[in-house]
């Protein structure tokens, strides 16, 4: 789906998007981060969306998901991952160096991962959606994702732990 198509046939779907967005949060700023964030993944998704039987179901499918995921964080009050870097004042500037260093090559390692099972692994182990949830989202069935998550979790590991 090239930009100009998905623009006119995914950005109409914003005002009904964000109505949802609002009805689960309460809050106008977080349901236009919740949207844009809504968007930005059909758009990584352009290639595959004609393979759905309904866009506009999938679309309030990762809306409904993502508000859930907004309203986790604030209950649980998820620290975002920029603030890591502030969070231990007091530490050595060796100890700030290495892990500066291993976050690195975390996300090196996450950035390494084929499409797919980044999309997977960022959405399990960041966003918290379920395997179920995901399969929505990318349109596989759970065990599909199981077996991403399995695969993805093995490469990263075997970079940090040869052998």
């Amino acid at each position: 789906m090239e930009r100009k198509e998905f623009e006119s046939r995914i950005t109409r779907m914003r005002p009904q998007l964000l109505q949802l967005a609002i009805r689960y949060l309460n809050n106008g700023d977080d349901a236009e981060d919740v949207v844009q964030d809504t968007l930005l993944k059909l758009w990584f998704l352009r290639d595959r969306l004609e393979d759905y039987r309904s866009v506009e179901s999938l679309a309030s499918v990762i809306t409904r998901h993502l508000a859930i995921s907004c309203i986790r964080s604030r209950r649980a009050g998820v620290v975002d991952i920029d603030e890591l870097y502030d969070v231990k004042g007091d530490e050595s500037t060796e100890m700030k160096i290495i892990r500066e260093e291993s976050l690195k090559e975390i996300f090196d390692a996450i950035s390494a991962l084929p499409d797919l099972q980044q999309s997977i692994l960022r959405m399990k182990h960041v966003e918290g959606f379920e395997v179920e949830e995901i399969a929505a989202i990318t349109g596989s069935n759970p065990g599909a994702v199981r077996v991403n998550l399995s695969r993805a979790r093995k490469r990263i590991k075997q970079q940090f732990m040869p052998n």
